[in-house]
């Protein structure tokens, strides 16, 4: 489907240019890829990577964005053609934004989302352990995130509510460790959640893909015509897609379960990541492209979703989510309703 079809660009000094109606990429004037531009419904750019300017225009014209990232998936820029997102949703959303009340519902049920689909991560993991320690560890955790979900309604303002939803997010990544399988512990260990920088190998793997999932939460946002930059959860900052990382939320759990599933079966080694001068530690060269495909991959499987009587694959749930907070904003339902994991 041409929302879950994205070009990542991720070898450094590559080209990449318009051909007629194709998108061509070229390393050390070579040609390895061509991708016809109406199979695109985004292409992003990771690193040193050239992109001519007729190919910026054609994709402004056709609706693809494109999107700049550092070399290990830091959101740089994002290039797109005219708004076309419809000024009275965007209008209501703002007045929705300034109504404490409705910002403080909304906000609850983004967290309550996040907290749940979190705890089905530890559920699982506590029911599939063969380590009994590990498993009373991961209950203990469920019991934690338990007891968050049942203090979200007594929460009567929004930095009440961010207190809750860190003390769920310490207790959530404490348990994350006991996730991992015993032999691959001492390499993929996290003591609590680094950003900005990612100070061992699961933060550096889950800031990539945190990335990653951002972009497609982003483009699900506009998508639906809202305004990525207004939120509710998140406070609004210049630069910041509030609104996006309010969405996200939900969907943290999909890139939690990936991380893990890539280390538990061996697909990323302690020589995919670099320790840089002050502690950062960073995803490397080959190994994002494995992160990258198994991403992709993830995105097209099945899935269902509660209030759809069909299958779909999952890379399009943030967009369903998206449009069912634009029903939400323009007042045809009255509670936005997170997706939950089963």
């Amino acid at each position: 489907m041409q929302l879950l079809n994205t070009l990542y660009v991720t070898t450094p000094e590559s080209y990449v240019h318009l051909d007629n109606n194709t998108v061509r990429l070229d390393i050390e004037h070579e040609t390895r890829l061509r991708v016809p531009l109406h199979h695109l419904g985004a292409v992003v750019c990771f690193g040193h990577v050239s992109v001519s300017l007729p190919l910026m225009h054609r994709l402004a014209e056709d609706g693809v964005a494109l999107v700049l990232l550092d070399a290990n998936g830091r959101f740089k820029a994002r290039l797109e053609g005219a708004v076309s997102g419809n000024v009275l949703l965007r209008q209501a959303q703002h007045r929705a934004a300034d109504d404490p009340a409705f910002a403080l519902r909304l906000a609850r049920n983004c967290i309550a989302g996040k907290v749940r689909n979190c705890r089905q991560v530890l559920q699982r993991g506590a029911r599939e352990s063969k380590v009994e320690a590990d498993a009373a560890l991961l209950t203990r955790g469920t019991d934690d995130l338990a007891a968050a979900l049942r203090a979200l309604p007594t929460a009567g303002d929004l930095d009440t509510l961010r207190g809750i939803e860190g003390e769920a997010a310490r207790q959530y990544f404490a348990a994350l460790n006991h996730l991992v399988r015993p032999p691959a512990r001492n390499t993929f260990r996290m003591d609590g959640r680094s950003r900005r920088p990612p100070r061992d190998r699961v933060n550096a793997l889950l800031s990539f893909l945190y990335s990653l999932l951002m972009n497609d939460c982003r483009s699900a946002i506009e998508a639906a015509g809202l305004d990525p930059q207004v939120g509710f959860l998140h406070a609004l900052r210049p630069g910041r897609a509030a609104l996006a990382l309010d969405l996200m939320e939900e969907f943290r759990f999909f890139a939690d379960r990936l991380a893990l599933s890539l280390i538990n079966r061996g697909q990323l080694s302690a020589d995919d990541f670099v320790e840089r001068e002050g502690g950062a530690v960073l995803l490397e060269g080959d190994a994002r492209k494995t992160v990258l495909v198994a991403y992709q991959e993830r995105k097209h499987e099945l899935t269902s979703h509660p209030l759809l009587a069909e299958s779909l694959p999952f890379g399009l749930l943030p967009y369903v989510q998206a449009r069912l907070l634009a029903r939400t904003l323009r007042g045809d339902t009255d509670e936005y309703l997170p997706y939950l994991v089963r």
